[in-house]
């Protein structure tokens, strides 16, 4: 049974009365945001619509609601960007692998082709060199008659038996000459088809790779117009409750993590199936391209959030190890049989869009989940750690 700790809401700060110099001081660092920034779709709030619900109650619980639902958006279209990216390079990966193959067997098959006319070359040439002997051992008589008139009936009876041996082997060579014949026309029948398959294949990797690149492209569009938005509304959240973005974020976290092992627990009690959130074993294929993948900055940031957590230094000993036989903290590793992906291999992939748009392809977006992961399954590193030893997964 999978029990999950939803993370306590962001204790709000007492609201002092601001000063005017303030308010003017918090207005010009505002003002760069709207020159800057593109202008938001319709459903983003605008600071504007933050400054109109303050002071009201219910209008500043109206616009967090308001807020929440455009992370949500948010959260979402990061998801489906970054899920077709990979998926797409995936397929690219694949389609790359089968035309590597392809070309090979095509290879392989073009030099068996060519040793088989070699042989067949060969005993064509045996076979003339036996017809020539052949031809030599008879004369303008039959043998038969001049067996019975020859002067030398001994030798001719020797000639006789050259002659059949002459008859055995050229036999056996017509013989080998057509089964060679065969395996040559064969394998010619095949090396044709393989390079048909061959190029058949290339041109499907390139069209692949093509799309993948889109994919990717696509992604790297929405999630640079989706940070934006979201650091916006954290933001605006912070304001709004009077906390700091930063507390606003990992508090979201927390509760979409929490939400998905809920969803995870009543998945798996319908289906029979173990829930949780990552595979066993870690991750191996790679997840596509434009991934930062820096394993010792990765461990570095993790080392720099633990105590954002409440927890110690004496925690990253197990943290390292859970991860490194999880992921070698590779922010692009994939494991091909269960789909988990990650630093911390989480199962699905795109549960990680909770962290941020950029959650494919930046590894420090990885851990922030994954720490909130830990947090609310296991309380501690070490806790994922032990059952990571007892179980392989966690």
């Amino acid at each position: 049974m999978i029990v999950s700790s939803a993370p306590a809401a962001p204790v709000r700060r007492a609201r002092a009365v601001r000063p005017i110099l303030a308010l003017v001081a918090g207005a010009l660092l505002m003002a760069p945001l709207a020159v800057a920034a593109p202008a938001y779709a319709d459903d983003y709030p605008s600071w504007q619509d933050v400054q109109n619900a303050q002071g009201n109650e219910q209008a500043t619980q109206d616009e967090i609601t308001r807020i929440n639902d455009a992370l949500a958006a948010a959260q979402q279209k990061a998801a489906e960007a970054s899920t077709a990216a990979m998926k797409a390079a995936q397929a690219a990966d694949s389609a790359r692998a089968d035309a590597q193959a392809a070309a090979q067997r095509a290879d392989e098959l073009g030099a068996q082709a060519a040793a088989a006319e070699q042989a067949v070359q060969q005993t064509h040439e045996q076979v003339g060199t036996v017809v020539a002997g052949r031809a030599r051992t008879e004369t303008t008589a039959p043998l038969s008659v001049r067996l019975f008139t020859g002067a030398d009936p001994d030798q001719l009876l020797t000639r006789l038996g050259v002659l059949q041996q002459l008859d055995s082997t050229w036999a056996k060579l017509d013989e080998r000459a057509r089964e060679a014949e065969s395996v040559a026309t064969s394998l010619q029948d095949q090396a044709q088809t393989a390079r048909a398959a061959r190029d058949a294949l290339a041109t499907a990797a390139e069209d692949a790779a093509q799309k993948a690149k889109a994919a990717a492209d696509a992604e790297a569009a929405a999630v640079a117009d989706l940070q934006g938005h979201v650091t916006t509304l954290y933001a605006q959240l912070a304001t709004l409750k009077d906390t700091t973005a930063d507390v606003e974020r990992r508090y979201r976290i927390g509760q979409q993590v929490a939400e998905q092992e809920r969803e995870a627990a009543a998945n798996a009690g319908s289906s029979g199936s173990a829930g949780g959130g990552y595979g066993g074993g870690g991750g191996s294929d790679l997840g596509g391209g434009g991934v930062n993948v820096d394993p010792a900055g990765a461990q570095a940031y993790a080392a720099g959030q633990l105590g954002n957590y409440g927890w110690g230094q004496d925690q990253f000993s197990c943290l390292y190890r859970l991860w490194t036989q999880e992921s070698s903290w590779r922010a692009d590793a994939l494991n091909p049989d269960s789909g988990a992906y990650g630093i911390p291999q989480a199962l699905p992939a795109d549960k990680m869009a909770a962290a941020g748009p950029d959650w494919r392809t930046n590894g420090d977006t990885q851990i922030d989940w994954g720490l909130s992961y830990i947090q609310g399954r296991y309380g501690s590193p070490c806790g994922a750690w032990a059952h990571e030893v007892a179980n392989n997964w966690y």
